[in-house]
């Protein structure tokens, strides 16, 4: 399954230096309906793609969406950081 999203970036407020975009509430909703092998936390598998950047992680639920953590590494290579929107570009796997 895969999405492409716009969303602003925000830290963490319990965690200072992490940061997350959040899955829009439809396509969180298609991904959550899908069946998959149970992970801790209730994460989803995915590769994540913004820019010219793209890795692998996870999505955790958080209320009706899903949060995407974006790594200090994807910030500082796409130049973009806390407030920036960025289009993200999903690939939500099976196993």
């Amino acid at each position: 399954m895969r999405i492409r999203f716009t969303a602003e970036i925000y830290e963490w407020s319990a965690r200072r230096n992490w940061f997350f975009v959040d899955v829009p509430p439809e396509p969180s909703a298609d991904i959550s309906d899908r069946p998959r092998m149970p992970r801790g936390f209730g994460s989803v598998r995915v590769i994540a793609t913004v820019g010219g950047t793209t890795w692998s992680t996870s999505i955790f639920p958080s209320g009706d969406t899903y949060a995407l953590p974006i790594k200090k590494a994807v910030l500082k290579a796409e130049g973009v950081g806390q407030g920036d929107e960025i289009t993200v570009d999903l690939d939500a796997l099976d196993g």
